[in-house]
């Protein structure tokens, strides 16, 4: 018999599945680590750091670690030693613009030993934890708050958006740049790359993108969000082009009496191939001293929860199909493939970064 048209669409999966699956084992680790103890508060605790010097979020025997290094802060803070549960794990040289774990404290007198006072209030707490921090320089407490004995910083979160930054172009990657972002030497095609997240978003079984050593019960997930885009070269320091037709656009606004726009479009900061500097007619290709830009992209990925380096592999695919290696239907042919062999290599660690972690706080 010949196949039908529609065997090479990605096959719909019932959503219930893998969050059936997922509750129940979140339910009864949740139940494992909750504190019988009432006379302990429970944080929660947001932190961002830099992924480059640290081994993973998560303790190892003689590592630098995200969790080491924060339980390290803490017990100089209470004085006692603390356990800290991540809402998600990151590897070695991933970074975190949010990442969220909980601690629990019991607040002992240190002139009185034995003695139990009340609690910290969590601006206390961010104090005090940032402030035995300073000298490790990459990592900081951002937001606390006061969570119920039973809330754990994995389990109960409802969603995670993770970040991957590219930068695309021939020239060296800026000193500013490295260990931040993964450097694509070719030129990326944005609209290829945005119909290759069209197939890979909803409901599926991600085994493609499921690393060796994932430790989920299922590789089925829903996608939530996959999308990319061109964003400003970080950090973004406008050129004298850019300046005067900013300060242009703010003269006209005013003379209008319009409230004048805050961004620039985005091939005014994105693209200096052609810049032109009006004083004397040169590229500023040719002038010393001035680097040449690269093209940023970003990848976001919004999920309840991801497999093991789900997102680094997507990302991998991604970059394929946008210097052209890849086309749409290939992506289709990997997702149906269900193993990973079928997948592109995954993209490095540096440039991946979690965004947020989303509750539905008390």
């Amino acid at each position: 018999m010949t196949g039908s048209p529609t065997e090479s669409r990605p096959s719909k999966i019932l959503k219930t599945q893998d969050h059936n699956d997922q509750d129940k084992e979140d339910k009864q680790l949740q139940d494992l680590s909750m504190s019988k103890n009432p006379r302990i508060q429970r944080y929660l605790v947001a932190i961002e750091y830099i992924g480059t010097r640290f081994s993973g979020s998560q303790e190892q025997p003689n590592c630098r670690t995200v969790v080491g290094v924060l339980e390290e802060a803490f017990h100089k803070f209470i004085g006692q030693p603390v356990s800290i549960f991540c809402s998600s794990r990151t590897d070695a040289g991933v970074h975190a613009l949010s990442n969220v774990c909980h601690v629990d404290v019991e607040r002992i007198s240190k002139r009185k030993p034995g003695e139990v006072l009340p609690p910290h209030e969590p601006a206390v707490v961010r104090r005090a934890v940032n402030h035995f921090l300073q000298n490790e320089g990459d990592i900081s407490v951002i937001d606390v708050r006061c969570v119920p004995n039973d809330f754990h910083a994995r389990f109960k979160a409802q969603e995670r958006t993770y970040f991957y930054r590219l930068v695309s172009g021939s020239e060296p990657l800026s000193t500013f740049e490295k260990e931040r972002a993964w450097h694509v030497p070719e030129k990326l095609d944005l609209y290829a790359m945005q119909e290759a997240c069209k197939v890979l978003v909803g409901h599926h079984d991600f085994s493609s993108f499921r690393a060796a050593g994932c430790q989920a019960n299922s590789p089925i997930r829903t996608l939530d969000e996959l999308h990319v885009c061109e964003v400003p070269a970080t950090p973004y320091f406008p050129s004298i082009t850019e300046r005067e037709q900013n300060n242009s656009s703010l003269k006209d606004s005013l003379t209008c009496s319009v409230k004048p726009e805050v961004g620039l479009p985005i091939n005014s900061f994105s693209n200096t191939d052609d810049m032109v500097d009006t004083n004397n007619g040169k590229s500023n290709l040719e002038e010393f001293g001035i680097r040449r830009r690269h093209r940023s992209y970003m990848v976001t990925a919004r999920a309840r929860s991801f497999l093991y380096h789900q997102v680094r592999l997507l990302v991998g695919v991604l970059k394929c199909v946008g210097t052209g290696e890849l086309m749409t239907s290939d992506v289709e042919r990997i997702l149906n493939a269900k193993t990973v062999t079928a997948a592109s290599p995954m993209a490095p660690a540096c440039g991946l970064y979690l965004g947020r972690v989303k509750y539905d706080l008390p």
